[in-house]
């Protein structure tokens, strides 16, 4: 079993800047890729944004690319997700999850193991 918990969300202002962590627990090793993910209310959990084990390799959704940025502190078991110049439809839960997969992914279906989930709420 491995335990993930999100951290470091808030209200923020559009175009402020919040930065989220991911720590992992339990059974970890460091050969998983780690995604973000978020939900707002009446819609479908999204992919945001992965990393790959070394964190060697990053994908990006459309809607954070340039904005946001993931990455990885392996002796930490811990992943960031640096978020700038925030607007209000980034607002969700943000929840991180872990992949054994070979390849990163952007679908919820290639994640195992996944947090609770953090808020983001940003004003207008």
């Amino acid at each position: 079993q491995v335990q993930l918990a999100e951290s470091g969300g808030g209200l923020v202002q559009a175009g402020d800047s919040l930065r989220l962590s991911c720590a992992a627990s339990g059974r970890t090793r460091s050969t998983y890729n780690l995604g973000w993910f978020r939900q707002a209310p009446g819609k479908e959990r999204e992919f945001v944004t992965a990393i790959s084990w070394s964190g060697g390799s990053t994908y990006y959704a459309d809607s954070v690319k340039g904005r946001f940025t993931i990455s990885r502190d392996n002796a930490k078991n811990t992943v960031y997700l640096q978020m700038n110049s925030l607007k209000p439809e980034d607002t969700a839960v943000y929840y991180c999850a872990t992949s054994s997969r070979g390849s990163i992914s952007g679908s919820v279906h290639s994640y195992d193991y996944w947090g609770q989930g953090t808020q983001v709420t940003v004003s207008s």
